[in-house]
């Protein structure tokens, strides 16, 4: 199972007002966790750094980085010297400006973060009611682990949640928009579709149908059962819209 990483210590930089808090990461992963075995004796398979030139299995301390700028050809770099090119204030969250949230293609969300006061700070609570009257969050740059990230800190009911962005040029956006025309029929139908299925955001109900299936599938072998698949169910396709649209109207009914 995927654990959650250590807490982060870092600080706010609003203006010239500093906020000591507490990075806890919220994602954790629940993927049921496999190892590799040789079939034939059940061992634990290894991963050896090898060096074909040399021939050899090589250690980390004789590893450096290195940047092929041409084929075969490479640029390297010592941790020293990669270690120069890190930002000064690595340490902390550097607020920039303070935007709408409606403004933030939801695509460009990473990974989300608490951030917990040290100390009760007086001036962690005034920040929180500062973004909840605004209705604004703050766009903020930082650096974790050894990325630089764009971020933004939002207000929520637990406190600061800091959410990493993607780059501008990490997300790749299609060239093309969706155009053309609907059949305002079949318009009227789709929007009775979405209606009979209207619903709320309830995570607590969404679970890994997956994992369970694995989870499940674990128990049953070590109490020596036959482990069964999911069932499938068939879905007969109706490649006329409009049918497919009144027969799936009908059955939410």
């Amino acid at each position: 199972m995927g654990d959650f990483m250590p807490n982060i210590h870092s600080t706010i930089s609003f203006a010239l007002v500093n906020i000591p808090v507490v990075m806890n990461p919220l994602i954790k992963n629940n993927d049921t966790s496999f190892n590799q075995l040789h079939k034939k004796c059940l061992n634990r398979i290894k991963y050896l750094k090898y060096c074909p030139h040399c021939q050899k299995n090589v250690l980390e301390s004789e590893i450096i980085k290195g940047y092929e700028y041409e084929k075969g050809e490479y640029l390297t770099f010592e941790k020293s010297e990669l270690n120069k090119l890190k930002p000064i204030n690595e340490k902390e969250i550097e607020i920039i400006s303070f935007v709408l949230l409606s403004e933030i293609e939801p695509t460009f969300f990473e990974k989300s973060y608490l951030l917990e006061t040290e100390n009760k700070s007086k001036a962690y609570l005034l920040f929180c009611e500062a973004l909840k009257k605004t209705k604004r969050v703050a766009l903020a740059k930082t650096v974790l682990g050894t990325k630089f990230y764009y971020c933004i800190l939002r207000f929520t009911e637990f406190g600061i949640i800091l959410t990493t962005l993607y780059f501008h040029d990490e997300v790749k956006f299609p060239e093309h928009k969706v155009t053309g025309k609907v059949n305002e029929k079949e318009l009227n139908l789709a929007i009775q579709l979405v209606d009979s299925l209207k619903g709320h955001f309830e995570p607590e109900k969404y679970k890994d149908e997956y994992q369970t299936e694995i989870k499940k599938a674990i128990n049953d072998k070590l109490n020596g059962k036959t482990v069964k698949g999911t069932k499938r169910k068939n879905k007969t396709q109706i490649s006329d819209l409009m049918k497919a649209l009144e027969k799936s109207l009908k059955e939410n009914k």
